[in-house]
């Protein structure tokens, strides 16, 4: 689970910290957040799986967070919150919550949540695979048997090396690659000074997918480690 991230939103540090303590011995990384604007600016600078969001908080509370946070990502969001009456456990869930937890709480049920909602978010976000092994994420269609790939029924022209990068990243969603992997992977040399010839592939090959114009990338940058695909 050390490739999962969970990030704790949560202006009581005790709260955040004890959270924390459960949910890295169940092998997950944890990211803590002790305001609404630091938590926004988490999710739009890392990989979050999964949100555990305080509602009463300065900044921004954790319902705008939420709002915030559904314009562009659909990873679980659980509410842990003081706030108990039955308003604010509907809104929360209106507005794109997935679950609301009140305190004071039992970081054990807390965890099994946590188990819960992962496994259902990442086996609804898997690629659906065909008998010819297509692998499907919304618009785009790539066919390993066929070498192509459609972005909402228009064929894309890749090289041969941008067509394996694209299939090394989507055949393992959300799996990091480093820079070194990619070209051992791709080019099947020994890796020296391969970093530039990546970087230049990836960002054809983001053009052609029209990333510019996506709100949710494809393809995501994971600074001084690599690159990861999100479909």
């Amino acid at each position: 689970m050390n490739n999962i991230s969970i990030l704790v939103v949560d202006d009581e540090e005790e709260i955040a910290n004890l959270i924390a303590i459960y949910l890295e011995k169940e092998g997950f990384r944890v990211i803590k957040a002790l305001d609404g604007q630091e938590a926004i600016h988490i999710v739009q600078t890392q990989i979050i799986d999964l949100v555990i969001l305080d509602i009463m908080m300065p900044k921004l509370d954790g319902f705008e967070v939420t709002r915030l946070i559904r314009e562009q990502h659909n990873m679980p969001i659980i509410f842990l919150s003081a706030k108990t009456s039955d308003f604010d456990k509907v809104h929360g869930l209106v507005i794109g919550a997935d679950d609301y937890m009140t305190k004071p709480f039992t970081p054990i049920e807390l965890v099994a949540r946590v188990n819960a909602h992962l496994r259902r978010f990442m086996k609804l976000n898997q690629p659906k695979v065909n008998q010819q092994s297509i692998l499907e994420f919304g618009g785009l269609v790539i066919s390993p048997e066929q070498r192509t790939v459609t972005l909402y029924g228009e064929n894309i022209d890749l090289t041969p090396k941008e067509f394996e990068i694209l299939l090394l990243l989507a055949r393992q969603p959300k799996k990091v690659f480093s820079v070194e992997n990619i070209f051992q992977q791709v080019w099947g040399e020994a890796y020296y000074e391969g970093a530039n010839t990546v970087m230049v592939h990836i960002r054809t090959l983001r053009k052609k997918l029209e990333e510019d114009k996506r709100k949710n990338k494809l393809i995501k940058t994971v600074w001084g480690v690599g690159y990861t695909f999100y479909g």
